[in-house]
């Protein structure tokens, strides 16, 4: 399973790799929202793929986060996580303010958004580092 687990690792880096190119354009802070999004998910999957060896399809973090809590400690800022979750949607599709539930998302929260999705991302890659299973 740890083989399978780094896979999804390994598309998780990609989400932050492609963050990391575009952070500081205005005019895309919904794509870094939905790579955000992406990569804690595949992160938090990664998670649950070692422990289980299965994977849901489910894309809501904050249900993915409460699988992975009863097996892994993490520190996460749960309600950054969950303002992540909400515009996962919103971020992809047009809606009547913008993309974002209260119109463009602006180039702070942007920021923040990477940053937390770093943190949780270095942090199920140590995790993992250490499984021996």
């Amino acid at each position: 399973m740890k083989k399978l687990a780094e896979e999804w690792l390994i598309h998780a880096d990609k989400d932050i790799k492609t963050i990391e190119k575009i952070i500081d354009e205005q005019y895309l802070t919904n794509i870094t929202a939905f790579h955000s999004h992406q990569c804690i998910e595949k992160s938090f999957k990664a998670l649950i793929l070692l422990k289980t060896g299965n994977v849901s399809k489910i894309h809501n973090l904050l249900k993915l986060y409460g699988t992975v809590r009863n097996y892994f400690p993490l520190d996460i800022n749960i309600e950054q996580l969950q303002e992540i979750n909400e515009t996962y949607i919103d971020s992809r599709y047009p809606a009547d303010l913008g993309l974002l539930p209260d119109g463009d998302l602006s180039s702070d929260k942007a920021r923040q958004f990477y940053e937390e999705t770093k943190a949780i991302y270095k942090q199920v890659v140590e995790i993992i580092n250490t499984n021996h299973e």
